[in-house]
């Protein structure tokens, strides 16, 4: 046996974390995608979801405050935002005390769907741990905030 043998040998990357995490991150990502069809027409992403959720728990907001509440950097928030406008989700505004930045709110059309993007990812949820008991749930979501 090579010396490169002897070292991979015992690896399986079926059992390596990483791989683990992105098949349960692909297989949660379709569970999403079903049910993000049904809220609106054209659907939203995992990342429009997130944003409009964060708006909503703290009302008008600046785009830099909303990019770090959602855990997205500058220009993935910007287009966010902008797609989001676009869907006619959220209104923008000036930033009457510095007119560099802009001010985000829910449209009524926003305000109106989150209770539906609540009960979606309380689903979304509830599909993708259906395996798991309720303490293995909790017993996962702490082991993997554990990670962050």
């Amino acid at each position: 046996m090579s010396q490169a043998e002897m070292k991979n040998e015992g690896y399986d990357l079926d059992e390596q974390i990483g791989y683990i995490l992105r098949l349960v991150t692909q297989r949660h990502t379709a569970i999403f995608q079903e049910h993000a069809q049904r809220l609106l027409p054209g659907g939203l992403t995992p990342t429009q979801f997130s944003a409009l959720l964060r708006i909503h728990s703290v009302g008008t907001c600046s785009q830099n405050r909303l990019g770090r509440m959602a855990a997205m950097d500058v220009a993935t928030i910007k287009g966010v935002v902008d797609r989001l406008k676009r869907k006619g989700l959220v209104d923008l505004a000036p930033d009457p005390d510095d007119r560099r930045r802009t001010k985000i709110t829910l449209s009524d059309s926003g305000e109106a769907l989150i209770p539906l993007l609540k009960e979606a990812g309380a689903a979304i949820t509830a599909e993708t741990v259906k395996e798991l008991s309720a303490d293995e749930v909790q017993q996962m979501k702490a082991l993997l905030k554990k990670l962050l």
